[in-house]
């Protein structure tokens, strides 16, 4: 069996330390909480293309597939034992799709033993919880694992540093030529941080970040801090 890579060996890694935590900022957009064995995952939207095409809307297949794919390469990188998934788990009832659930459980069947927790969102109450064959925790926020507090909504808690997502957050850079470029990020405020969209089919909201904020955009195959 192949050992898994120790996360921050990968050149395309970013660190991030967070509330005290160290956090791996991965550029499969996730970020790998070693000290707990966690991979912290926000908004796949599992099944949002089906949505589309449910709506007679013409757009690529396979997005669910790529993100089964990416999302087994981070569980080889670190040897996660646990996954949570910080909402918007599927993006509607009519991305229920028979395709989209059978790939869902198929690679359920290859981590029987994953631990896989989702935290509510504002989607995941339209499209309803996960089919139990795919043994997936449902819980509402805020999830409480000190010293963060893991959420869908990102809104600052007393109950400590609020990771969350539903931002889909987007960083634009600025080139030679005025060359523009829009990538998912990683953003962390003084209270709150926000993790990009796991899913490929989600679109980009610009973050607007104050004095202090961190910024880490994804760009290909790397995680680079570009705001601070």
């Amino acid at each position: 069996m192949t050992a898994a890579v120790r996360p921050g060996e990968r050149t395309g890694d970013s660190t991030a330390e967070v509330a005290g935590e160290r956090l791996v900022l991965m550029p499969e957009r996730a970020a790998w909480w070693a000290r707990t064995g966690t991979l912290l995952i926000a908004d796949p939207h599992w099944g949002k293309a089906a949505t589309f095409r449910a709506s007679a809307i013409p757009v690529p297949r396979g997005t669910t597939t790529e993100g089964l794919t990416r999302l087994d390469r981070a569980i080889a990188r670190t040897g996660a034992r646990r996954i949570v998934f910080l909402g918007d788990y599927l993006h509607a009832r009519d991305g229920r799709a028979p395709e989209t659930l059978r790939l869902l459980a198929d690679w359920r069947l290859l981590h029987p033993l994953l631990e896989l927790v989702l935290v509510r969102g504002n989607h995941d109450r339209h499209a309803g919880d996960p089919p139990a064959e795919l043994a997936v925790r449902c819980v509402d926020a805020p999830l409480l694992e000190e010293p963060f507090v893991l959420a869908h909504h990102p809104s600052a808690s007393s109950d400590g540093y609020v990771i969350a997502g539903h931002l889909h957050p987007g960083a634009q850079l600025i080139g030679p030529g005025r060359m523009r470029e829009r990538l998912p990020c990683f953003w962390f405020g003084r209270e709150c941080g926000v993790l990009p969209a796991f899913g490929a089919f989600t679109g980009l909201a610009d973050v607007t970040a104050e004095m202090g904020d961190r910024v880490y955009a994804v760009a290909l195959d790397e995680v680079v801090e570009v705001g601070r």
